[in-house]
């Protein structure tokens, strides 16, 4: 008896061990990806959009396709799944990064980190469109909350301004984020045939094909760059792109969903305070009171959906 309960002490410790692994692993992935923002903004200033995805994701699939292979060497990927992987690597990396490159090229690092907090709105609103499913009237709250706290984030004053720089970026920016939504709902029929990493690495592999020709359209641009601007290009692909998914899959398998929801909300607030003091970027009180909004809307929606298994995603 005596043994058996040493052994469960033992199995404990692991256990509590694990889940703080777990949760630093989770803190240190939001702080990288919360950070991308005033990178890839530093970046974009030397380097065109689309010519910056290709590099990040230059460096970030070939240390996936390493990692993948050393980890799952046995995984292959399905003839009849090639299609989708290949759509899906589409939405989830060209469009979605170029979107969001050419986005914070023109708004700032801390309103394009605000906007991204949509991302689970979106998600749920497109989940409703497609598949017809049923919310409780709490979540059509939550879900309208954080639209009209979208809408003071994107405007930042309140009022439409189509001439306006700054609100066409934000528009890229929501653009991206519907890109992503549309990546989430490809991958429904995925997810349970292949492992986190193994979706990542060749949809990430398929989408920088994808932006070896479109980055051909920014050659006029391409000339040397800073070494401030290939350091930004470093920590994007090898930091976010790689070391980042690498930890966040690891704390999606130790934590429950809704810690990791949680977390990914911390990236928006990360974002918005390093642009603020690393880049001096202003901030509006209505693009704050947007931010407190869309937050507290998805606070509400998770505290009140129905449990659902943790999915590998990576949107920083």
């Amino acid at each position: 008896m005596q043994i058996f309960l040493e052994k469960v002490k033992t199995n404990m410790k692991l256990l509590a061990a694990d889940k703080i692994l777990a949760n630093l692993a989770m803190l240190v992935t939001v702080t990288l990806w919360g950070m991308s923002f005033i990178s890839i903004k530093t970046a974009v200033s030397e380097v065109p959009p689309i010519t910056l995805a290709l590099l990040r994701f230059m460096i970030a699939s070939t240390i996936l396709f390493l990692l993948t292979k050393k980890k799952e060497p046995a995984a292959k990927l399905q003839r009849c799944d090639l299609g989708k992987m290949t759509i899906a690597g589409f939405f989830g990396i060209t469009l979605y990064f170029y979107l969001e490159n050419t986005g914070i090229s023109l708004t700032t690092a801390s309103s394009a980190a605000l906007i991204t907090a949509i991302i689970p709105i979106l998600a749920i609103a497109l989940d409703v469109l497609v598949f017809k499913t049923k919310l409780p009237l709490i979540q059509s709250i939550g879900i309208i909350g954080a639209m009209s706290g979208a809408y003071l984030a994107i405007t930042a004053n309140g009022k439409l301004d189509f001439s306006s720089q700054t609100f066409l970026g934000n528009l890229c920016i929501v653009g991206a984020m519907l890109s992503w939504s549309l990546y989430t709902l490809l991958n429904k029929s995925l997810n349970g045939k292949y492992s986190g990493l193994f979706l990542t690495t060749y949809q990430t592999l398929f989408g920088t094909l994808f932006l070896i020709p479109l980055s051909l359209f920014e050659y006029h641009q391409w000339h040397l760059f800073s070494w401030n601007a290939l350091g930004n290009i470093l920590y994007l692909g090898i930091c976010c792109s790689a070391l980042g998914y690498f930890l966040y899959i690891y704390a999606l398998s130790k934590l429950d969903v809704t810690i990791t929801t949680l977390y990914l909300n911390l990236m928006s607030i990360i974002g918005v305070l390093s642009g603020h003091f690393l880049l001096a970027e202003s901030i509006f009180p209505a693009q704050i009171i947007g931010g407190i909004m869309i937050l507290i809307s998805i606070i509400i929606i998770n505290c009140t959906a129905s449990p659902i298994k943790n999915v590998a995603c990576e949107n920083s």
